[in-house]
């Protein structure tokens, strides 16, 4: 495996993984080497330091933080919202669309909700005036 430094044409910059160079070539010439920003196919390789495993100081151990915690500002603002929905709204699982439509019409009770269901029943939702909105994280799945 080898990590590249890119740079799309609207000058983001991240970083990637590839089985090889000549993998790496492969996609590029195929435009499947993508910005990880922007989705631009105009991307190159940046100029990058070699890392050489010396045999040297072996690196630090990692800070005594669980895997749980978030890891950026953005990861705790997500751990925030989930908490917030979580806390104040009914979870329906694989039931979102009945539900929805259901207090769409007046058939039941307006109340906040959010759940589960695939992309077409989604679309059909949002063609039929039902506000939903897309949520940015799973359902927390319980296992006996």
């Amino acid at each position: 495996m080898i990590q590249y430094s890119l740079r799309c044409a609207q000058d983001h910059r991240f970083d990637s993984w590839f089985q090889s160079a000549s993998a790496f070539d492969k996609l590029h010439a195929a435009n499947m080497v993508t910005c990880a920003v922007c989705g631009s196919t105009e991307v190159e390789k940046e100029l990058m330091a070699p890392r050489v495993n010396s045999g040297g100081e072996k690196p630090k151990a990692a800070p005594d933080t669980p895997l749980s915690a978030p890891a950026s500002p953005a990861e705790q603002a997500l751990k925030e919202l989930r908490k917030k929905i979580e806390a104040t709204s009914d979870y329906v699982g694989r039931d979102f669309a009945r539900e929805a439509r259901a207090m769409h019409s007046g058939e039941a009770p307006a109340r906040s909700i959010w759940g589960e269901t695939r992309g077409d029943e989604a679309k059909k939702l949002i063609e039929e005036g039902v506000p939903v909105a897309p949520l940015p994280f799973l359902p927390t799945r319980k296992s006996n």
